[in-house]
Formats: structure tokens, C-alpha cells, sequence
């Protein structure tokens, strides 16, 4: 049986004041989540650079203080009343070596998924690596930048041969306005390179909030309401068990899953 797990609105006020405190709340949790950014790369991880010499060890740790923060993050959201949630299959996230492909609508997909996700690595833009904010959990936690492709496909390989769960958007970047999906290869080719199953994730937000054309201080008439819902897996030994080159198997392999995340978001946003 599918597990579900909800979360309602925590603050509740009257109308009139609803909306004007969910805008002050909403840029409370921002400044939040940026200073526990800088608690983390100022105080937290040079403790554990200091204390554990053991590389995977360091970075397991590294990662539950990145999956606690975002917890926290999310909760803090919640109870403020600046969204709610409902979370579909998350027992299938308890595995260790994952691969997960996730649609983008929002700025905080990664920050839900950490929330969700122990042990969790992430393929990110290099620009990270030089944010302030998010330096400290992009090094800490070792997560892989894209700036390399070969050697980020050899990051990935490793880190889920280390067992841990790795998380890629293959759009690259948050869905476009017209809220058409776009695949780019480079995660298909790291399924078919690494010969790993996918576990699909699907992410809606109503009403729409967080966007690549929304910033975060434009809130909605009514709180985001998130529904994440963990897929079944897909298995890759169909694109992987023949003749055909990686590149050709990684090509048919995007044009299938656009094909599938447009459609199971389609049946997401009518559900």
C-alpha cells in the first residue's frame, strides 16, 4: 500500500491579514534558510573537516546536517502558514543508491526532496559553489557540480556506488512559463552510463509560486499547496541490454521520459 502523508496550513489568520503575513512570513523563512546556509559553512562543516578524517564519513554526516536544515526550512514554511503539503510514496525513498529524475517547477524542489532524502547528493550549477548562501552545503556535503561533464558522470557514478541517493533535474533549470516540460540528455546519459534504474518523482505546486518568472516576494492569493509523489521505478535494462550505443539508448531514453513526466504531471495537475 502507497503511503500518504499530508500536512495542513500551520498559522491561520483573518483574510483581510492572511496574504500581508504570509509575505512578511515568507521572507522570514528566507532569511532564515540563508543564515543557517552561513551557520553551516562557517561553523558546522569546518568542525567536521576538523574532527572526521574518514571522506565518506565526513560527507554522510555533512548530508544529515544539509537533510535536518531542510526540515527545518520546510516545517518553518508550514507552520507559518506559507504552504502545505502532500508527500505520495515516500517509503520508496528508504533505499540507499538511487537515482532520482524530478520535474522543476519550484525554487525549493531540492530543499523538499533534501527534506525527504537522508542521504542525498545533487548535480548542481557551478554557480552555487560560489554563493555564499549555498557554498557551504554544495562543499560540505559533496554535492557534484555540472561544470565538467565527463567528470561529473564519474562524480555520479561514484557517489551512488557510495551509496547515496542521487537527485538530477533533468530540465537543468525551472520549468518555463508555459509549464511545457523540456528534457535536456545529461541525466539520461548518467542512467545509461551508470546502468542505474530511475525512480521517478513528481512535483505540483497550486497555485503557482516560486518560478523561474514568479521571485520569491510575489505571493500567491492562497498558500502553495506542494503534492510530491515517488513513482515507481523505471528500469533502465531496456536502453542498456543491446547493441545500441550509449549515446543513441541515452537519446531514446530522454524522448521517453519527457514523454513520461509530461504526462504524469498532466495527471498530476488534474488530481
Amino acid at each position: 500500500m502507497t503511503d500518504h502523508i499530508a500536512a495542513g496550513p500551520g498559522a491561520k489568520l483573518p483574510e483581510p491579514l492572511d496574504r500581508p503575513w504570509r509575505i512578511c512570513a515568507t521572507g522570514f523563512c528566507f532569511a532564515m534558510f540563508g543564515l543557517g546556509g552561513l551557520v553551516l559553512r562557517i561553523l558546522v562543516f569546518p568542525l567536521l573537516a576538523l574532527l572526521v578524517r574518514d571522506r565518506l564519513r565526513r560527507a554522510e554526516l555533512a548530508r544529515a546536517a544539509v537533510h535536518r536544515g531542510f526540515r527545518i526550512f520546510i516545517e518553518l514554511m508550514r507552520l507559518t502558514g506559507v504552504l502545505r503539503y502532500d508527500i505520495v510514496g515516500r517509503a520508496k525513498l528508504n533505499r540507499r543508491g538511487l537515482l532520482i529524475l524530478a520535474n522543476h517547477p519550484t525554487l525549493i524542489d531540492v530543499v523538499f526532496l533534501g527534506s525527504l532524502i537522508e542521504h542525498l547528493t545533487c548535480v548542481v550549477k557551478a554557480d552555487l559553489k560560489r554563493n555564499p548562501f549555498t557554498r557551504g552545503p554544495v562543499l560540505g556535503a559533496g554535492y557534484i557540480c555540472n561544470d565538467e561533464p565527463e567528470g561529473a558522470i564519474e562524480d555520479c557514478r561514484r557517489a551512488l556506488d557510495d551509496g547515496g541517493n542521487l537527485v538530477i533535474f533533468p530540465e537543468g533549470t525551472r520549468t518555463a512559463e508555459d509549464g511545457i516540460i523540456r528534457l535536456r540528455r545529461g541525466a539520461a546519459q548518467i542512467a545509461v552510463r551508470c546502468r542505474r534504474d530511475i525512480t521517478p518523482v513528481t512535483i505540483s505546486c497550486i497555485p503557482r509560486s516560486l518560478t523561474r518568472w514568479i521571485p520569491w516576494y510575489v505571493v500567491p492569493l492562497r498558500p502553495m499547496h506542494f503534492r510530491i509523489e515517488v513513482r515507481d521505478d523505471i528500469p533502465i535494462a531496456p536502453y542498456t541490454s543491446g547493441d545500441e550505443p550509449e549515446a543513441l539508448a541515452a537519446r531514446r531514453l530522454t524522448q521517453d521520459l519527457n514523454h513520461y513526466f509530461l504526462q504524469e504531471t498532466a495527471a498530476h495537475a488534474g488530481a
